[in-house]
């Protein structure tokens, strides 16, 4: 049986752990600490205070925030 081919937001999450050493538990960790923000504040923090890129950032925070109903 093949496996599923993993889409969306979740299809990022091997590349962002490679490029930035960390897991995205913390990343996640990161953003439930600042949950009442807006997602481009959100996209914003991981650009800014760690260098992220958008498009790794964006992908982050939608699943974020697809996972906790915001």
């Amino acid at each position: 049986m093949a496996e599923k081919k993993i889409t969306g937001p979740a299809s990022y999450f091997p590349s962002i752990e490679k490029k930035y050493g960390k897991p995205i538990s913390h990343w996640k960790s990161l953003l439930k600490k600042m949950k009442n923000a807006k997602h481009s504040e959100m996209v914003a923090m991981l650009k800014t205070e760690h260098e992220m890129g958008h498009g790794h950032a964006n992908a982050i925070v939608a699943h974020f925030r697809a996972e906790e109903g915001l």
